[in-house]
Formats: structure tokens, sequence, C-alpha cells
């Protein structure tokens, strides 16, 4: 005989884990407004003073208001009600955000690390005093958008991204205002070239970890804040429990974690011990969406052959 008990929690209470603020609707604003005055702003200077560098590196920071606007758009959606046609409502929308922040990120890695290898056997002499003062007011826009989304990055995937792409931007921009002060000082041109490598390996590591997480998330697996023996190992040891199988955890959304699993319970499980059970998931693991299957009786093996813990 088996009983189906659904336990449902929300990221509302407080508990171990992290956990996004509530709202970053107007960080969102701010930064894309921020971004895109910026982007203008850049193209028309670089065009007037005839830098490419401007111009390319305006092109590059329209690439951060896509993100922003990829962020902020799943960031929205993801707060949508369930319906009939999606039952979870619309939250996975951020793992796929935060996959394609990670993506752009290393195209726009890609773009830097082709300059600065073209720039070695071509070096360009840096644009004076216009570069380094245009790229000052980069560092203070994309520092103060990066600022906006920090309190958020550890509790959500999604504004990570959001914060590593406008980090690595104001990075890049510091490279460039230390680089042209000293190439104008010395005429060390190779120097910009080197610090735009030195600046992508700093870049790639930070995104490396992104994107891994971004995909594991998007293929349903376990979130890294989840260790699935000590999942099994407090199933477990809850009285009555004399078997856990098929225990899965995944991802719904970038801050959101489900749980589904079957307890083998000869004398059942009573409604207060699934009240604790759903208040310990959450506040242990951070689990806000638990679905519970009780069995009274053996378990078949063969429901125990895809077993992996």
């Amino acid at each position: 005989m088996t009983h189906d008990h659904t336990a449902h929690d929300h990221a509302g209470h407080s508990h171990g884990h992290s956990h996004a603020p509530t709202d970053f609707g107007r960080a969102f604003v701010i930064g894309i407004g921020l971004n895109t005055i910026f982007v203008i702003f850049e193209l028309v200077y670089g065009t007037l003073a005839k830098s490419l560098a401007l111009v390319a590196d305006a092109g590059h920071n329209a690439s951060d208001v896509l993100g922003l606007l990829l962020a902020w758009g799943a960031y929205l959606v993801a707060r949508r009600r369930p319906s009939l046609k999606h039952t979870y409502g619309l939250r996975r929308s951020s793992i796929l955000a935060s996959l394609t922040n990670a993506v752009l990120l290393l195209v726009a890695l890609g773009a830097i690390i082709w300059e600065a290898v073209h720039r070695f056997s071509q070096p360009a002499p840096v644009a004076g005093g216009t570069v380094i003062w245009v790229a000052t007011l980069g560092i203070a826009i994309n520092g103060v958008t990066a600022y906006l989304f920090a309190s958020g990055r550890k509790g959500d995937l999604n504004l990570r991204g959001a914060y590593q792409h406008m980090f690595a931007d104001a990075l890049v921009s510091a490279g460039v205002v230390v680089a042209g002060i000293v190439i104008l000082l010395t005429g060390w041109n190779w120097l910009d070239p080197v610090v735009s490598l030195v600046l992508a390996a700093v870049i790639l590591y930070g995104t490396w970890g992104l994107l891994h997480e971004s995909l594991d998330l998007a293929l349903d697996a376990v979130p890294e804040s989840v260790d699935l023996n000590e999942v099994k190992a407090f199933l477990s040891a809850q009285p009555g429990v004399s078997g856990v199988h098929d225990l899965h955890v995944w991802g719904m959304s970038t801050t959101e974690t489900a749980l589904t699993v079957h307890l083998v319970m000869p004398r059942g499980l009573p409604d207060e011990g699934l009240q604790h059970l759903r208040h310990e998931l959450h506040e242990q693991f951070g689990v806000e969406h638990a679905t519970v299957q009780v069995e009274q009786g053996r378990v078949p093996c063969d429901l125990l052959s895809d077993e992996v813990v």
C-alpha cells in the first residue's frame, strides 16, 4: 500500500541556505539604463574621436545590455504563477538566462583574446587621454551595476551571472586605464595586449564556474549547496523509516530546490510527521518543494535498480 504526501515550502522562510532578496527589479532597471546610455555615449564619442577601440568597446558593452535584459526577463518570468500548461511556472527560465549569460561572457572573452593576439603582431598606439577617460567612466558604470547585484549573487545563479558580467567589464576597463597610463609614460605599447590576456584569464576563471553550475542545473543535477548523501542519511534516520529509494533533488530555478522521494514506512506517516519532515528539509537543505511518497510494505527490487545513493 502506498500513500502520497506532497509538502510545499517557499523561500519566504529563513533557513541556513542563502537566498536572494525578494526584489532586484530596480537594480535591473538602473543597470540597463546606465549601460545603455554608456553604449550610446561611447559610440558617439568613439566616432567623433575616430577611435576604433572605443567603437569596438561600445559593441562589447552592448552585449552587457543584452545580458542584463536576458537576466531581467528571466527574473520576471520566473515569478509567474503556475498554469495548466506550465505546472511549475516558468522558474527554469532563470537557469537558461544564467547559462546564456555565461556563454555571452565566453564570446566576449574570445573577442578580447583575439584582439590581444592581433595587437602583439601589429601594436597600435593608445589613443591617449580620451580612451583612458572613457575607460574610467566605464569602471564607474560597470562597478555600480555590479554592486547592485552583489548581495544576490550567492543565492541566485541568474543574479550571479549578471554580477560577474558587469564585474568582468569593470575589471577590463580598469586594466585599460592602468595600461594606458603606463604606456603614455613609458611608450610600452606591448603592455596593452599583455594586460588584456591577464584580465582574460581572471574572467575565464570566474566564468567557467558559472557555466559549469548553469549547465548542471539545466541538466537537473543536484544543486551544489545540497549533499545528496546527507539528505538520504537524514531521511533514513527519521522514526519509522525502514527504507529510502527513488530520491531525486534538482533545481527548479536558480533559487529554488525540489525533492521527490519514496519512504518505506510500515506504520505509515502521521500528518505531524510530514510537517516536521517538510520543515527540516527546508531548514537543513533549502528544499522549497518536496513530494514524499510513503509505502507501507516491502519495496520491489526493480524499484531499486536505478538508485545512485
